[in-house]
């Protein structure tokens, strides 16, 4: 209550219903949680400045206050809106930044002594059942952590590996150095020549004379083969399995010059 009461005291000569009384208290809660008041209705006007105080004329009608606040940042501002409606009193706040609205709807008789309006001590009931409802309910709410910070913190969390509680722990011991694995694929590595020819990995199942660890007669298919196939035939480095002999000049006897021995022997 420290403030309200001075501020009371000068618009005191102007109260003349407990609304009135009302829109002061509300008017000192808003001050107090970092806004001061611009001025009078819905558009802003060209001498507009900031104050603690009412202002002038502020309760000229006592059917509808319309009041205009800016916070001491000037980052944010609203328009206050009060509606006396028979005995209750409606309040109606929009943050024109957000586009955020709330409102508070509250009996004048459970917070005001329309016999004591000209005298601060009396005047109020339930002063903290009132302020609080108005910081509940009608002031602006503290801004919810972004989306964004949520799903790190998530994400923070999840990376702890004691976090997951169906976790299997390893079995070897967490060290700064992982331990130097071999080639993942180097099981399944049958066949892994025939798939990449390029990569230099062994363990083909085709048979390729030119790339095998036997003596080679130096012969090169992207040279083409005389009179079989024009050179630029096979790409240079494709495996190739040559259809004859493999050069002109190979040594030793031709393994189909002869047929084998005993090859008419019917009991071979």
């Amino acid at each position: 209550m420290a403030g309200l009461e001075l501020l009371y005291s000068c618009v005191a000569g102007s109260i003349t219903c407990p609304q009135d009384a009302v829109v002061c208290f509300v008017h000192w809660e808003i001050v107090k949680s970092g806004y001061k008041c611009l001025g009078l209705g819905d558009e802003p006007r060209s001498g507009d400045k900031k104050s603690e105080l009412l202002p002038t004329g502020w309760n000229g009608s006592k059917e509808l206050y319309t009041l205009r606040y800016k916070s001491n940042d000037d980052k944010s501002n609203f328009l206050v809106k009060a509606i006396t409606v028979d005995s209750t009193l409606i309040f109606n706040l929009m943050d024109s930044a957000t586009e955020q609205v709330s409102d508070l709807t509250m009996n004048v008789s459970d917070y005001v002594d329309a016999d004591h309006l000209q005298t601060f001590e009396s005047v109020f009931k339930n002063a903290e059942d009132l302020s609080q409802k108005v910081k509940s309910q009608l002031l602006p709410s503290v801004p919810a952590p972004r989306k964004e910070d949520k799903r790190s913190r998530e994400t923070s969390v999840d990376s702890q590996p004691d976090s997951d509680p169906l976790r299997i722990p390893t079995r070897h011991p967490q060290t700064s150095r992982q331990p130097n694995w071999p080639d993942p694929m180097a099981p399944f590595a049958a066949g892994g020549a025939d798939l990449d020819p390029f990569s230099g990995r062994e363990g083909g199942m085709i048979v390729d004379p030119l790339r095998a660890s036997y003596p080679r007669s130096g012969f090169d298919p992207s040279g083409g083969l005389p009179g079989i196939l024009p050179p630029g035939a096979v790409p240079p480095g494709a495996r190739f399995d040559p259809f004859g002999p493999v050069g002109r000049h190979r040594p030793g006897p031709d393994p189909d010059h002869m047929p084998p021995p005993g090859y008419d022997d019917m009991f071979m």
